[in-house]
């Protein structure tokens, strides 16, 4: 039968020994692998019946009567042929050294595995139960308790007899039992009870829920979390106990402890095992199901949940379904959990299989990743936990996330995250490349490729740039504009680039491409060439960055041709390679282009083309005239003459003027604004500007008989001429437009500059009265007079050696300091 049933689970076995998990999205919190070696052999012959779990090592109990000590790997490291029938219980104590065995036929026994220590007794009913105490290692805690149909404690007294006491009996069978500290927790059919071992009191009955369930089919299921709280899983109600110390008030007649249920809630399928995990419960249910085929209840495949405790309810974590050696023929009896406390390893114990379950790490976690196809997820969890993981490399998930991404036709994603993954390694570059052209995509690693740090291999460089060539000339462009040249050779690229211009002769984009491989070369001649046919914005830079101003002396009038702004700005920062004169004389022919550069040259320097302003008059004339008048006001070059006489030949009134008033001839000036320009207002601001009274006079006697001039210098010429003048000189009727307007107005100028004087004068008293004031208290102070004063005549001190005799001394405010007999005789000082 186990050949014929490891025949229908050895296809699953070779893919996996893990369970099998659910197909959903979320990752499982367990994985699984089968315990082989020894026990595979156990099981083939026999069948498990219960398991023991120590840090060190698994004691492990068969339905033939051996027990088997194992190692974490299943390999048998000992072997004890206890009985011939069905083990039922075995207990080991905390330090692994003593152990306790029952079995159907009644036999106990609880022996040393390090020493002669034993004990033997046989009982009339089968014993269901034995738990060594914890500590048994110790002298003083010689005891251990069995079950059948009574709980029995066994002490071991004087002359290392051991002496039996009942601790309960009365409620059928004992199911199950477990020993924790000082207290020890049993199950029988009515519920389970608690027993403090210090007291020796029974502290709580924990009564079962479903009593329709026979109690040895769906047997108790019972496991200490720690010291003081106890899990109970029996059926599918799950309660969770905690031991706490009752108050000294409370006590009367009351145990010093009490039981409180702090977590219950009920599963959906019945509880086989239990165990703790942190602050969460790991769950073995036993699971039926109505088959498709037969439509009759069948056992299905075990489950093995984490759930969240909850006061009224749970919160499922996850939930596997494991294949385990004959599950369609067990029973809720016939499975176990066990756990080992310090590592969070767990024991799926059934007849025919031992599974252990762990906690996943993070190796897991990225082969689950790997497995759902989430490359991302895995990369980043692997740099993440690089220091950690054991299993899986960062540069084998990169690969094969480049490969999936190729897979899915998501190349440019695949090439861009070449850049992080294949970082430094050029052989590994190259391959993907290679794989990038093989599928026909190589453009799209092209601008992922390393540029320095690390450099390819020419070819590789020179393949990508073909392939453009051949069929994307602005992504060829691009390529070598954004590429260092030194990457490939750059002769076969100029090479291939002429023969595709044999083609097309005329192509922007090619020949603004070979003019940069010709700059690369160092063919800087050939380079400039193309540029300027193509009208190029980077001649100019190529120009400055490679000082090419020997190669443009004859191409001066192609550069202003294309900008004539950035021309003239470079051609004027480099005087020095290319002067002004040979630019004005190869400009000779395009006079408007001459004029742009002299201007700029004359708005930077008024003096540097002092030889070209004669001729700039007539440029200026000719192509700028709003720039005619400045440029005659601020050079001082310019032959008056020659200017007036262009002006006069054009018509320019307002330059004529200018160079009028600057050669002298002011009156002719007026007389021009007036009679050419009739702009009184203009010729006022002349008459102001030369502020010369005889232009006042011919001002006004050229505006007498017109009566809109005579309103505007009413109107102006208040603070320059005594408007009486020109009031006397008006004709009597005549009519003058806004007459009134304009006396008013000189009133009002009038009679503000009379406050204006009256306020200097008032703030001159003001200030002259203050000085004095000043003066006079300065005038008042004392002066110092003592020893180291002398008399400026005598030259003798000013105060006498005698203090007590009388003296006079004359102190002028210069601090010069006389003795009054020493000043001068008025009539000597006239002498």
């Amino acid at each position: 039968m186990a050949e014929a049933e490891e025949k229908e689970t050895r296809s699953h076995e070779e893919s996996t020994d893990e369970s099998e998990e659910d197909e959903s999205e979320e990752e499982p919190k367990l994985k699984y692998e089968r315990l082989s070696n020894g026990v595979t052999e156990i099981l083939q012959k026999d069948a498990a019946s219960c398991m023991t779990v120590h840090e060190k090592f698994l004691a492990l109990g068969t339905h033939y009567g051996k027990v088997y000590l194992l190692d974490v790997q299943g390999n048998i490291t000992q072997k004890f042929d206890v009985s011939p029938v069905k083990i039922n219980q075995i207990s080991l104590d905390e330090s692994g050294e003593h152990m306790g065995v029952c079995s159907e036929d009644g036999k106990v026994q609880v022996f040393g595995l390090y020493s002669a220590e034993e004990f033997h007794e046989t009982f009339d009913c089968p014993i269901k139960i034995v738990a060594v105490h914890p500590h048994f290692v110790r002298s003083h805690f010689k005891q251990f308790v069995t079950g059948g149909k009574k709980l029995l404690l066994y002490e071991r007294g004087w002359m290392n007899r051991w002496k039996p006491s009942v601790l309960h009996e009365g409620e059928g069978n004992i199911r199950n039992v477990k020993w924790r500290g000082h207290l020890i927790a049993w199950a029988n059919n009515m519920g389970v009870k608690i027993l403090d071992m210090i007291s020796k009191q029974r502290i709580t009955n924990v009564p079962r829920d479903d009593i329709s369930l026979r109690p040895d089919m769906y047997p108790c299921s019972l496991c200490w979390k720690d010291n003081l709280t106890l899990i109970i899983g029996w059926g599918n109600s799950v309660k969770v106990c905690s031991v706490k110390e009752r108050h000294a008030s409370e006590m009367r007649d009351l145990p010093n402890r009490y039981v409180e249920i702090v977590f219950q809630f009920e599963t959906e399928f019945h509880i086989s095992g239990l165990a703790p995990l942190c602050d969460q419960l790991v769950v073995l249910s036993y699971v039926k199901e109505i088959s498709e085929k037969t439509e009759v209840e069948c056992c299905a495949r075990p489950r093995l949940d984490i759930v969240q405790p909850l006061p009224e309810s749970c919160e499922e974590v996850s939930s596997d379904a494991l294949t385990v050696r004959g599950f369609q023929e067990n029973e809720c009896r016939d499975y176990h959990l066990e756990y080992s406390e310090g590592e969070s390893l767990f024991y799926i114990i059934s007849p025919r299989d031992v599974v252990v379950a762990k906690e996943r790490d993070q190796d897991d976690h990225i082969d689950w990743l790997l497995e759902k196809k989430k490359y991302e997820e895995a990369l980043m969890a692997a740099e993440i936990s690089q220091k950690t993981i054991k299993k899986h490399k960062i540069l084998d998930i990169g690969l094969a996330y480049i490969n999936h991404l190729m897979e899915k036709g998501e190349y440019d994603l695949a090439a861009r995250k070449c850049q992080k993954i294949l970082g430094k390694n050029t052989d590994l570059w190259e391959f993907e490349v290679y794989k990038f052209k093989e599928i026909g995509h190589l453009k799209a690693i092209s601008r992922y490729l390393p540029r320095r740090d690390p450099v390819l291999k020419p070819l590789i460089y020179e393949m990508v740039l073909h392939e453009f060539l051949e069929s994307d000339y602005e992504g060829f462009a691009t390529l070598i504009k954004e590429w260092p040249g030194d990457l490939y050779n750059n002769t076969i690229i100029v090479q291939a680039v002429v023969d595709h211009l044999k083609k097309d002769p005329q192509n922007r984009t090619l020949l603004r491409t070979l003019a940069e491989l010709y700059t690369y070369d160092q063919r800087y001649g050939r380079a400039l060439e193309i540029y300027l046919t193509l009208r190029h914005k980077d001649v100019f830079q190529l120009i400055h960055k490679h000082n090419l101003f020997s190669s443009i002396r004859d191409k001066i009038v192609l550069l202003m041709d294309f900008d004539a702004e950035k021309a003239v700005d470079m051609l004027l920062d480099n005087e020095d390679k290319i002067s002004i004169d040979r630019v004005v004389e190869e400009l000779e022919n395009r006079p408007e282009l001459q004029h742009v550069y002299l201007h700029k040259l004359f708005k930077r320097d008024h003096h540097k083309g002092q030889r070209y302003h004669e001729k700039q008059i007539s440029l200026y004339a000719e192509y700028d005239r709003p720039n005619l008048l400045p440029f005659l006001r601020d050079s001082t070059h310019c032959p008056l003459e020659k200017a007036l006489e262009i002006c006069q030949q054009r018509n320019f009134v307002e330059e004529t003027v200018y160079l009028l008033s600057r050669m002298g001839n002011s009156r002719s000036a007026l007389k021009m604004i007036m009679e050419e320009l009739h702009d009184v207002d203009k010729a006022i601001e002349f008459a102001k500007e030369q502020d010369d009274g005889e232009l006042w006079e011919d001002l006004i006697l050229y505006s007498i008989d017109k009566p809109p001039f005579i309103t505007g210098l009413l109107n102006n010429i208040g603070t320059h001429v005594d408007p009486i003048l020109l009031i006397h000189r008006i004709k009597e009727g005549m009519e003058i437009p806004n007459l009134r307007d304009s006396l008013v107005k000189i009133l009002q100028d009038y009679n503000l500059q009379i406050l204006l004087r009256e306020g200097c004068k008032k703030i001159l008293v003001a200030d002259s009265l203050s000085l004095l004031k000043k003066m006079h208290r300065t005038q008042m102070k004392g002066v110092l007079v003592d020893e180291e004063n002398i008399c400026e005549s005598c030259l003798s001190p000013i105060l006498p050696s005698d203090a007590s005799k009388s003296f006079n001394v004359v102190v002028f405010h210069c601090r010069h300091m006389f003795h009054k007999e020493c000043l001068p005789v008025a009539n000597t000082v006239r002498s």
